[in-house]
């Protein structure tokens, strides 16, 4: 590609020569023929005199017309130019849509006015201000202002055009690994003839001149010009056609291989000229990869756009893992030309690795700041040496389609990189043919060892976004790599597939300076996840946390797609004095920094700790928490308000063992439940029901011909409940599964006729005091620190929330009648709203003012028993319970100890 700089001399150069010239119209062509020069592009890409019809239905001509590029209309010296515009308006209905120029041009060889149909912006000079205005021009050589588009319909659009022809090859028995790299193929050739690594529209003119419309001979004239493609130039037939040597040797490996030929028809022949005139200079390489991925998967095209990172996700990581420091440490010596070289040649060593690369786009964005940064010290040094290079990215990809969309990607952004460089500097530098490209390796990065696919090669940074798969959503294969990776550690493979990569990443790290950056599903922060995974990583691998992005969600609007809820960490294997903590006042709000001495496995700003699993809570006078009960019995004994009317006028003994069933969904959305509770009843009664004993005895054959050996052994006690938990007191009970859009999850009351179902948990022998205390935020932040999630929802576990939930340690009659009476307030407030369920009333939307007051009237009462200090956050809060647990935790190991040490005594 030329550099602007000669297109400037050029232009210059043009002026003078056509000053004095006749300015007679048959000039027209000898002038716009020099005119292009200017651009080294050929007038053979241009057509001159080019008939179409006016909307009238007269013909008319073009006087020069690129396609799908610029349409210019040549008048005489003197001519009414808008006129003339004017004019040129009225060919574009007549155009096929893939032909409609981006530019008008009128002329009359003193006079310039140009018109961006993008844009609607129009420029009007003269000959000799051409050279200050010639770069309006530039795209003709190739060069664009616009280095990468993020916003998703471009590249969407570009996506569905591959994946159109996709289908269609597909349909005609073109498949498998040779359909997937024929179209990472033409993406390149598409891509390069938009951004000047080929002439302007040469691949598209390559298509429509030398090819039948019909298409017959489509595939193997594609098929030659890529075997052109990886042969030099010294090397090619010297009697080759122009439109054949127009394309320049590309070399790397995209062209090596040799693929068998793709057949076409017309109307695939159209499909690829409709994609080639797209304008691909516009796609963004770390959204386009994923997009293009997609398209290939019929089943996934709905989606597209579903499932890619956000450049503004992808910086969360890149910027407090590398780039924040770079551009720290290049701000204090910008003006210090020694330091400034000693940087440069750090930077251009630095090696990057993506152990889960899919389709590129963390590496795409880090490489694209790293160059940037370069660039910046290119000014600094004013010099035009670049040293930073995409053979400094590494990547590892188990799918062979994404690992060469990565490649490719990354080229792309190199290119794109070259054009920037050109516009900032003046001189064009390009990396074509191929001397540099990413290294990316199609292997399971979850069974090789990482050093020795590296070969040596140490690398600083490690960056990405694994995937999320909860262990019941694993394939057996990844189950397999689970167990592999997370071989010896105790029900390790029950955590989300994401943590392998943390593993990995913990070994690799091993006597390195290396940093890590991983985002996940905030799942591994909560819930058991936390005990299994982190102590592994602290104990065994001595992990520090340098940063982390508290929860925060997945930017992603998509229809139809569950929403993701993500959590980015950074960390490796030694410490740091200053951490980065990233909280969010919502999930969907901007992050705010604050720098912390330590950065625990809940992301919390305090001491590293854990919260293990316990059956007993963690103090003795405290109620013990029970799972509701399980039916286990096909619906046999549920019934809802209706049914149950319709069951009892058909057995009306049974309504003295139909009791109400407390389950999470019915209970919070004020519906009404009912089961059939024979517990306590004798033989002869129970005999005595015929349309009872009809459904015990379908309990009894369900639960005969399961596959699980508990459930048949439930089988002699058909007319029980699988598991009986029910409770001989009255009882709080606990939705197990409550909306994370509540800030308090609904908690009641109810008595022992109630019977507890296995969607919520039972809080025997419980008082107001209690109660209120676990109605409180104080009680609530414990939750969304530590409960796990499904989905987003919280789900309350016995053994991790309630059972380690510090209540607080010191309290006088007064303070706790205060509890009492703060948490009756709150019951007898819920009673005056007789028609809104619990759903209505806990709705951050609809909750009553008196409601909510009540609330946090009571919140203020519990945090004074915590502290006499004010907390201000939810951190703040949560601190200082992982303080009390863990004082806890120590007094039950000292006791332990001291019981161990008496039973010895006592057994000598």
């Amino acid at each position: 590609m030329i550099s602007l700089r000669e297109i400037r001399e050029r232009s210059i150069k043009f002026a003078k020569e056509w000053e004095g010239a006749s300015h007679e119209k048959q000039e027209a062509q000898s002038f716009w023929i020099d005119f292009f020069k200017i651009f080294d592009v050929s007038p053979r890409s241009m057509q001159f005199e080019y008939p179409i019809k006016k909307i009238d239905g007269s013909y008319g001509y073009i006087d020069v017309f690129w396609r799908g590029q610029l349409l210019i209309e040549q008048k005489s010296r003197g001519k009414d130019l808008v006129k003339a515009k004017e004019q040129a308006l009225e060919y574009l209905p007549n155009l096929k849509q893939r032909d409609l120029p981006k530019f008008i041009l009128v002329c009359d060889f003193v006079s310039f006015y140009l018109y961006d149909l993008d844009t609607n912006q129009d420029y009007k000079f003269l000959l000799h201000e051409l050279p200050k205005n010639i770069e309006l021009f530039s795209f003709i050589a190739g060069y664009t202002k616009k280095t990468y588009k993020e916003e998703e319909p471009t590249n969407r659009k570009a996506a569905e055009l591959m994946g159109k022809l996709h289908d269609k090859l597909l349909e005609n028995g073109y498949s498998g690994h040779q359909l997937e790299l024929f179209l990472t193929r033409l993406l390149f050739c598409m891509f390069a003839e938009d951004t000047g690594i080929f002439a302007k529209n040469s691949f598209r003119e390559f298509i429509e001149n030398q090819t039948d419309e019909s298409g017959r001979d489509l595939g193997s004239q594609i098929s030659y010009l890529f075997e052109l493609f990886d042969t030099p130039n010294e090397e090619r037939q010297k009697n080759l056609d122009e439109s054949f040597t127009q394309f320049p040797y590309i070399n790397g490996s995209i062209f090596t291989e040799q693929l068998k030929t793709a057949h076409f028809d017309r109307s695939m022949r159209e499909m690829l000229l409709d994609a080639c005139a797209f304008d691909w200079s516009l796609i963004s390489p770390s959204i386009f990869g994923s997009m293009f991925q997609a398209s290939m998967d019929v089943s996934k095209r709905g989606e597209l756009g579903a499932h890619f990172t956000s450049e503004t996700n992808i910086l969360k990581a890149i910027k407090p893992l590398f780039l924040d420091e770079l551009s720290e440490e290049f701000a204090k010596i910008k003006n210090n030309p020694k330091q400034l070289q000693i940087f440069h040649a750090k930077i251009s060593n630095l090696k990057f690795l993506d152990p889960a690369c899919g389709s590129g786009n963390f590496l795409v964005i880090a490489y694209r700041e790293l160059k940037l940064v370069e660039f910046e010290v290119l000014k600094s040094l004013k010099i035009l040496t670049q040293l930073v290079h995409i053979d400094q990215f590494y990547g590892f990809e188990i799918e062979e389609l994404p690992s060469r969309i990565t490649q490719t990607a990354m080229l792309l952004i190199d290119h794109q990189m070259n054009l920037l460089f050109a516009q900032m500097f003046g001189e064009p530098h390009f990396n074509i043919p191929i001397k540099d490209s990413a290294n990316i390796f199609n292997v399971n990065a979850l069974r090789v060892d990482w050093e020795k696919i590296l070969d040596g090669v140490k690398i600083d940074f490690i960056i990405g976004n694994p995937p999320f798969l909860g262990s019941k959503m694993q394939s057996k294969e990844q189950k397999e790599d689970m167990a592999e990776v997370f071989s010896g550690v105790k029900n390790g493979k029950e955590l989300d597939f994401v943590t392998a990569w943390y593993i990995k990443s913990a070994k690799y790290l091993q006597g390195k300076n290396t940093k890590v950056a991983l985002v996940s599903t905030n799942s591994i922060t909560q819930g058991e996840q936390v005990g299994i995974l982190w102590q592994e990583m602290f104990n065994k691998y001595k992990i520090k946390i340098h940063f982390a992005h508290k929860t925060f969600k997945w930017n992603n609007d998509a229809k139809g797609v569950a929403q993701v809820y993500c959590v980015i960490i950074g960390f490796a294997g030694f410490d740091i004095k200053e951490k980065r903590l990233f909280e969010y006042e919502s999930v969907k709000s901007e992050p705010h920094e604050i720098k912390v001495a330590n950065i625990n496995p809940y992301l919390v700003n305090g001491d590293d700790f854990f919260i293990s699993s316990r059956r007993k809570h963690i103090q003795s006078f405290i109620p013990q928490i029970v799972f509701g009960s399980m039916p286990n019995d096909g619906g046999n004994l549920l019934f809802d308000d209706k049914e149950k009317e319709e069951f009892l006028a058909l057995e009306p003994k049974a309504e003295l063992y139909m009791k109400p069933l407390i389950s999470a969904k019915e209970y919070l959305n004020g519906k009404t439940r009912w089961c059939l509770w024979l517990k306590d009843c004798p033989p002869n009664e129970l005999k005595s029901m015929p349309k009872v004993i009809e459904r015990v005895e379908n309990i009894r054959k369900l639960r005969n011909e399961s596959s699980r050996e508990a459930t048949q052994k439930l089988a002699k006690f058909p007319a029980l409940f699988g598991e009986d938990r029910q409770p001989e007191s009255d009882y709080i009970f606990i939705p197990r599964v409550s909306s994370e859009n509540r800030d308090y999850i609904p908690m009641e009351f109810f008595t022992k006729d109630f019977i507890c179902g296995d969607t919520g948990l039972a809080v025997p022998n419980a008082t107001l005091f209690h109660f209120g205390i676990l109605t409180s935020k104080m009680h609530m932040d414990w939750v969304r620190y530590v409960a796990g999630r499904l989905k987003s929802d919280y789900r309350y576990s016995n053994e991790i929330v309630y059972n380690n939930f510090p209540f607080p340690l010191e309290i006088n009659d007064k303070q706790k009648d205060q509890i009492e009476q703060l948490a009756q307030n709150i019951l007898d407030i819920r009673a005056e709203f007789v028609g809104s369920s619990l759903a209505d009333l806990y709705n951050p939307l609809t909750m009553p003012p008196k409601l909510l007051k009540a609330h946090e009237t009571l919140d203020r009462a519990v945090d004074k028993l915590y502290s006499k200090t004010l907390f201000k956050t939810d951190t703040e809060r949560v601190a200082h319970l992982f303080e009390l647990n863990k004082q806890l935790t120590s007094l039950i190991v000292e006791n332990e100890k001291k019981a161990k040490k008496v039973k010895k005594i006592i057994t000598k």
